[in-house]
């Protein structure tokens, strides 16, 4: 027993801490231990603690979060902890100019809006009778749950993907009897991220690349990747749940369809695009929505206590994340963005997007499927991992959606590859970032000699 959980943890710290560290470099004055600072060992000692004790993840993180802030404050002097939370600018100015130099308040309440507001628009969706009529047109074999994963990949792709996979999620549990096997629920998530990364409405770190000035034409390639890695998972991940539940053969008899609760559902995605779009806060949307949605029918707000846990969790380590003094990264490369996949799995995607676009000169495709698809080899390595394992809270196993999800890992690195060898690397400036002026010095220059010839006619022409 004892060298099974050593195993265990070495694997775990190798995974978590290894390509971790490879960005730990760096960063302002403050103490440290062989060069790495003190506040990553605290964040990859609360990473380990999550792998470790995936039924107590909520006070694991809460203890995380207090240790680093606590260190921050007695260690580091001066620490800014207003302007972290709030920006130098006022909260309008940040909304309505969408500044990329905001504070995290405005990450954090979107991320807390959208965790309960999809957790109640799951809960509506489950209620429209929508799920309960599918079995009648997905085929009754392994087919079934890999049209369902591919539904979820297109639903992502101009949706938020903590959305899709809440509505996956809730579709797999009606078609397979509440019995969903966990490396499907990670290929939900997989699905789900992968759908957004070539998108600029997608994801919030493509919608951030959009944002900066990267053209949207410049991440679409990121569904070379994003398709191969589909394909993995859902073969594999459509064979595990055919054997663990097969899909259900015939819808239910006499069910039929609530067109006001669908029609909510459809009003809360529709708000949650437009709010990004104009807001870069579709949590603002969703809730509007849901406002409105209560004046015509009666709401699921207890799916709103039953979050809130998970919630809490997944913006504690957020914060955690926040707090790390990671302000370099290694030089733009095909290598760093395949590492950054690896590190977005434990580390927040969205502080990690920020730094490349403040070092820009990446192949922005690349990263967008880098650091969207890559959090989903660990269960709180995405938003909408932490969202769906809410409804599935076997999967909070680290080691078990490891074993079980293996293919998620594999479908990154092959993705990736496949990406690579297809498109190569291809780094494009944002507008923080535009390529130099090139200086030209030689006489020989075809520059310079193109000039003193325009000046030469231009005397020619005009003696005086």
């Amino acid at each position: 027993m004892a060298s099974k959980l050593l195993k265990w943890l070495f694997t775990i710290t190798a995974l978590i801490l290894v390509p971790y560290f490879a960005f730990a470099e760096g960063g302002s004055a403050g103490p440290s231990i062989g060069g790495i600072r003190i506040e990553f060992y605290l964040f990859g000692l609360t990473l380990i603690g999550v792998a470790l004790f995936h039924h107590q993840t909520f006070w694991v993180a809460i203890s995380g979060l207090t240790a680093i802030v606590l260190y921050k404050l007695f260690f580091i002097s001066g620490y800014p902890f207003a302007e972290h939370f709030f920006g130098s600018n006022s909260m309008i100015d940040q909304l309505v100019h969408k500044d990329m130099r905001q504070g995290e308040w405005g990450i954090l309440l979107n991320l807390l809006g959208l965790l309960l507001g999809f957790a109640v628009l799951a809960k509506v969706f489950e209620e429209s009778g929508v799920p309960d009529i599918l079995p009648k047109y997905l085929p009754n074999d392994w087919k079934g749950p890999f049209v369902l994963l591919i539904f979820v990949f297109v639903l992502s792709s101009f949706l938020d993907n903590i959305a899709a996979a809440m509505i996956g999620g809730t579709i797999a549990l009606v078609v397979f009897k509440n019995k969903v096997h966990v490396g499907f629920v990670a290929a939900i998530v997989a699905a789900s991220n992968a759908g957004g990364s070539g998108s600029v409405v997608g994801d919030t770190t493509t919608t951030m690349m959009w944002i900066d000035g990267v053209s949207a034409f410049n991440v679409l390639h990121a569904f070379v990747a994003a398709g191969v890695a589909l394909l993995i998972i859902a073969w594999f991940a459509a064979h595990q749940q055919d054997k663990h539940q097969r899909i259900t053969a015939d819808a239910k008899p006499g069910v039929k369809v609530d067109w006001v609760r669908l029609g909510i559902v459809v009003l809360m995605l529709i708000g949650a695009i437009l709010s990004n779009v104009y807001y870069d806060m579709p949590a603002l949307g969703v809730w509007i929505a849901i406002l409105i949605g209560a004046i015509v029918t009666k709401m699921p707000w207890g799916e709103i206590s039953g979050s809130i846990k998970g919630s809490i969790f997944l913006l504690c380590l957020v914060t955690s994340a926040s707090f790390m003094p990671v302000e370099t990264l290694p030089d733009a490369s095909w290598m760093s963005a395949f590492i950054l996949g690896f590190v977005s799995a434990v580390f927040d995607n969205i502080p990690l997007t920020k730094l490349c676009l403040d070092q820009g000169h990446f192949d922005w495709g690349m990263l967008a499927y880098s650091v969207g698809f890559g959090g989903s080899m660990i269960w709180f390595g995405s938003s909408a991992g932490v969202a769906i394992t809410n409804k599935f809270s076997e999967a909070r196993n680290v080691m078990l959606w490891l074993r079980k999800g293996w293919h998620v890992t594999l479908a990154y690195i092959v993705g990736f590859f496949v990406l690579l060898f297809v498109m190569g690397w291809e780094p494009a400036s944002n507008k923080q970032h535009k390529e130099p002026p090139i200086e030209c010095t030689s006489p020989d220059c075809p520059v310079k000699a193109k000039a003193q010839f325009d000046l030469e006619h231009q005397k020619a022409e005009n003696p005086k």
